[in-house]
């Protein structure tokens, strides 16, 4: 008996030790575990908005919302602000608005905690507990405070508070928003640590089989002694898997900082590009004593960029089109606190569309927009400014010597003090993103400069039906010369802020040229400003292509703000020096109104402000795209660019007009709904090379696109109820389109993409309602108001039917379609439930559609 029970103590003792060496592995994990904590800090805060600035701890009412928040986009439109505001879109957004966060935090005398602010429109002070910690005027640039020393050490009851002055609610070109509409981060770590955007990768040397990886990384001591420590690096493919790594020795002195470069390569990279945007992470830990006390995340991309002065760009060593489009920071119904689902459905679309490139007009990007694009494969152009040392008028533009009021007081005012922090921002937020391929320091600048507007000769008597768009300088390259040194100065300099601002993006990023939106480049070649810049970029000059190319050839020009023609995408494939476009603009956007009372956006999108596509998405995307594809358009003859001449021929009644088209598409319909015998104008955008059209199986000939200089196949067909069928071909692909005759509006189709939401407070679904025939076809001629009924714990967003005189208030259960047409937007809560959304209308079927919310 005595051996079995010595077995069995054996085992036991065995079972023990094994015991006591897991829970020591295990309590060494908990150790090692690094102490940082990036926490979302979007939700729960209460808001108070007031027409005086006032003190906090006099505001009763307050009510609880969550970020990131637009409080302009709540209000109704008002026809009252149609000269004050017609710039930023008639919604009422002036005032003061409070922001207030109460939270626990346990107090560490060995950590450090910061409060990371994405973007706030904007003038805002940030305090916590009562301790004003600093003032940010710009609201497009990120910042961050350290909140650290002010924390209650009892770790109770912590109260940030953010105040946002928005009494100038005209100081804006575009519509602004106004509030904390940005992302905001809260993160604790040790005080030796690696700072906020304290990383910066590059990639100085890629080949097939292998590729360079430096990182600069920024170490932070802020204990009072010296700090010796393990700085290690690795770095993970898509798949999370290690692919190498990189570990160094080091020490720090006291309360100081420390740049450290690590170097690593990576054999047989996966290539960051437009088709497979593939990126990586470094994990970077700092270890102290055999303990992981911080760790920093930074994702980025392998890729290399070139601009030829001869050749265009390329990417990755592959000649590159750039088919851009410039989007402002609005997602229409929404405001500018855009979901990050908002921006995917509306970058799908357009990425359908062939475009491959965003300039963000006329400020930086949010960093979620930005994680976006290097997921989603667009390059982008980051840009800065738009006004400089002088400043912009908000109301009219261009009519700077009306007199400025305090409303419409912009960023101009803080540009000499703050131009060079808000790059620095900027610079260290966004330089890991590989989709960035640009940094643009300003936008239209140049008419703010009286000498550099008069020495072209032009810009006094521009018209912008013509000559501007159409007409090389007036003036000689010597005549320029001449007027620069004649005309008097102004208290700055164009060329040498340009300059400054050049040096400062460079002190931080060398990697990707830096370049600008010129709208006057033939003064501009010569006032110091393009010596600032590796890529020119011209504004709505694509008639100065082959002038500057002549008269300038070492510096590489694209175009970096035209319009959504055919006749600008043809002067860029007609010339291999143009490395390509920006077309403005990818999506309509509010504010920069031309037009009276009730037009409430520009109307220059290839989408409009709901997201739905126009004749000018659909002529791109012919372009664009090697895909064969079909759309037909039509109009009464009356009412179209067309005619029918004497020969029975539909032919253009300007045949040299599409060559000079500008910001809007024609009128067209996407119906074939008419009275009988009407003769219609029947346009269709196609790559096809050939096309033959059907009416109710009735061939109406076909036609070659080489026939069409303007790109446009056109048919007259005298309308019959019925179908109408385009059949195409292209590189023997067959492909086919066609549009039918509705009746009368009976039911009510309801559709979204997105079917289900993680119950996260932030996913969103798009449910688009059309109007149908009793035979499920598209009502496009016949508009009701639509009701909705959530039944469920989601969050209604808003409507919008994209019609540019559509002033209903967005965020109502109630829409008018505009076409047949609406948008509902919803948005996901903290709790997992199916929701129904239902949508009611007089003498109309109801219908609904669920939408399933998950963990």
């Amino acid at each position: 008996m005595k051996k079995p029970l010595l077995i069995i103590m054996k085992k036991f003792l065995l079972i023990v030790l094994v015991g006591l060496i897991v829970s020591s592995c295990n309590n060494s994990k908990k150790e090692t575990k690094s102490n940082r904590v990036q926490a979302d800090f979007n939700q729960n805060w209460e808001f108070h908005v007031s027409d005086d600035s006032i003190q906090v701890n006099t505001i009763k009412k307050w009510k609880t919302v969550n970020l990131p928040h637009d409080w302009a986009i709540e209000n109704e439109f008002d026809s009252t602000l149609a000269y004050e505001a017609h710039a930023t879109g008639y919604l009422k957004s002036k005032g003061y608005g409070y922001y207030k966060k109460t939270f626990d935090k346990n107090y560490n005398q060995d950590e450090v905690t910061y409060v990371l602010f994405d973007g706030i429109y904007n003038n805002s002070e940030v305090y916590i507990n009562e301790k004003k910690l600093g003032f940010h005027p710009y609201g497009y640039s990120p910042f961050y405070f350290n909140i650290s020393p002010y924390l209650n050490q009892n770790g109770k009851g912590n109260v940030l508070t953010v105040k946002v002055d928005h009494s100038r609610y005209a100081d804006s070109r575009w519509y602004t928003g106004a509030g904390i509409y940005r992302n905001v981060k809260l993160i604790t770590t040790n005080k030796l640590h690696i700072p906020v955007w304290g990383t910066f990768i590059t990639t100085p040397k890629v080949l097939n089989n292998k590729a360079t990886v430096q990182l600069n990384i920024t170490v932070k001591n802020e204990f009072p002694s010296e700090k010796k420590f393990l700085l290690h690096t690795k770095i993970l493919d898509k798949n999370g898997q290690e692919v190498t790594s990189i570990e160094n020795e080091l020490k720090i002195d006291a309360n100081s900082s420390k740049n450290i470069f690590q170097n690593g390569e990576i054999t047989n990279p996966k290539l960051w590009n437009i088709n497979t945007p593939h990126l990586y992470k470094a994990v970077t830990s700092i270890i102290e004593n055999d303990k992981e006390i911080d760790s920093y995340t930074t994702n980025f991309g392998i890729r290399t960029i070139k601009f030829d002065a001869n050749e265009g760009f390329f990417l990755n060593g592959q000649n590159l089109k750039i088919k851009g489009v410039c989007l402002h920071h609005d997602g229409g119904l929404v405001g500018a606190a855009v979901p990050k689902g908002v921006w995917k459905r509306r970058l799908q679309i357009l990425r359908e569309g062939g475009c491959n490139a965003i300039r963000v007009a006329h400020n930086p990007a949010s960093t979620e927009f930005l994680d976006l694009c290097d997921e989603m494969g667009f390059l982008v152009q980051d840009e800065l400014f738009d006004e400089w040392d002088n400043p912009k008028d908000k109301r009219f533009n261009i009519n700077e010597r009306i007199s400025f009021d305090y409303i419409t007081r912009g960023y101009g005012e803080h540009f000499q003090e703050w131009a060079q922090k808000d790059i620095e921002n900027v610079l260290l937020s966004h330089r890991n993103h590989p989709s960035i391929f640009q940094w643009s320091i300003g936008n239209e600048i140049e008419w703010t400069y009286t000498r550099n507007a008069a020495a072209t000769g032009f810009f006094d008597n521009i018209n912008w039906n013509g000559n501007y768009f159409w007409s090389e300088p007036p003036y000689t390259i010597d005549k320029i010369k001449q007027q620069l040194k004649t005309l008097p100065k102004g208290k700055y300099d164009i060329g040498k802020t340009a300059q400054k601002l050049s040096k400062w993006v460079k002190e931080l990023d060398t990697t990707r040229p830096v370049t600008a939106n010129l709208i006057l480049p033939s003064v501009s070649h010569l006032s110091g400003y393009t010596d600032a810049l590796d890529v020119i970029g011209y504004s709505y000059r694509r008639i100065m292509y082959d002038y500057g190319h002549k008269n300038y050839p070492d510096k590489p020009i694209m175009g970096t703000e035209n319009l959504g023609q055919y006749h600008e995408w043809k002067a860029v494939m007609e010339r291999p020096f143009i490395s390509g476009t920006f077309l403005w603009t990818g999506i309509d956007y509010m504010g920069e109104i031309r037009k009276p009372w009730p037009v409430r956006v520009s109307t220059s999108g290839l989408l409009n402000s709901a997201g739905f596509t126009k004749g000018s998405y659909h002529m791109m995307k012919t372009l664009w795209n090697d895909e064969p594809h079909i759309h037909i358009a039509t109009q009464n003859i009356d009412k179209s660019i067309n005619k029918i001449n004497n020969n029975g021929e539909i032919v253009a009644k300007n045949p040299e007009k599409w060559k000079k088209a500008l910001w809007s598409w024609q009128d067209v319909n996407e119906h074939w709904n008419y009275k009988k015998d009407d003769m219609i104008s029947v346009e269709i955008y196609s790559n096809c090379e050939e096309i033959e059209l059907f009416l109710n199986e009735k061939s109406l000939g076909k036609k070659k696109l080489s026939d069409f200089e303007d790109h446009i196949y056109k048919w007259g067909v005298p309308f019959a109820d019925g179908k109408l069928i385009a059949k195409g071909i292209k590189n023997g692909k067959e492909v086919t389109s066609e549009i039918n005759t509705a009746r009368k509006s009976t039911k009510i189709q309801l559709t979204s993409e997105e079917k289900k939401l993680k119950a996260n407070s932030y996913d969103v679904a798009h449910i688009i309602v059309q109007l149908t025939d009793e035979n499920g076809n598209p009502v496009k001629t016949d508009d009701r108001e639509i009701t909705f009924e959530i039944k469920g714990n989601a969050k209604l967003l808003g409507v919008d039917n994209g019609w540019k005189k559509n002033v209903e208030k967005f965020q109502s259960n109630k829409s008018t379609t505009h076409n047949g047409r609406t948008l509902l937007i919803i948005q996901a809560k903290d709790t997992s439930e199916k929701v129904e959304i239902i949508a009611h209308s007089k003498n109309l079927e109801s219908k609904s559609i669920h939408i399933e919310i998950t963990k």
